[in-house]
């Protein structure tokens, strides 16, 4: 059995014991997390949402919270001398999925 759920404005297709990278979610590392917008179940009887299946959550288990290697963002206009160079690292939640329910 899969979902696939939206979290942080993207897409995910998991799997029962299935680990994924998401953006930061607020919660203690070993603490569960309860993902309520599955946009669909598949398996034996697949159900597709209309944009999510009611009663369908994904319950998840937070494993850490790193940081996302840095990425510069570095703008220039040439004969300008304009120079801008800024760092970014983006937040993030590892998560193992621990139960999938299709609900009612």
């Amino acid at each position: 059995m899969f979902a696939i759920v939206k979290t942080g404005g993207k897409q995910y297709r998991v799997g029962v014991g299935d680990q994924i990278t998401v953006e930061r979610l607020e919660g203690d590392v070993g603490a569960a997390i309860s993902l309520d917008q599955v946009l669909a179940v598949g398996g034996d009887a697949p159900k597709i949402g209309t944009p999510v299946v009611a009663g369908a959550s994904v319950t998840a288990k937070i494993v850490q919270q790193p940081r996302g290697t840095k990425i510069i963002v570095f703008k220039k206009k040439r004969r300008k001398n304009y120079r801008r160079k800024r760092g970014h690292r983006q937040e993030l939640t590892v998560l193992k999925i621990e139960e999938i329910s299709a609900g009612a």
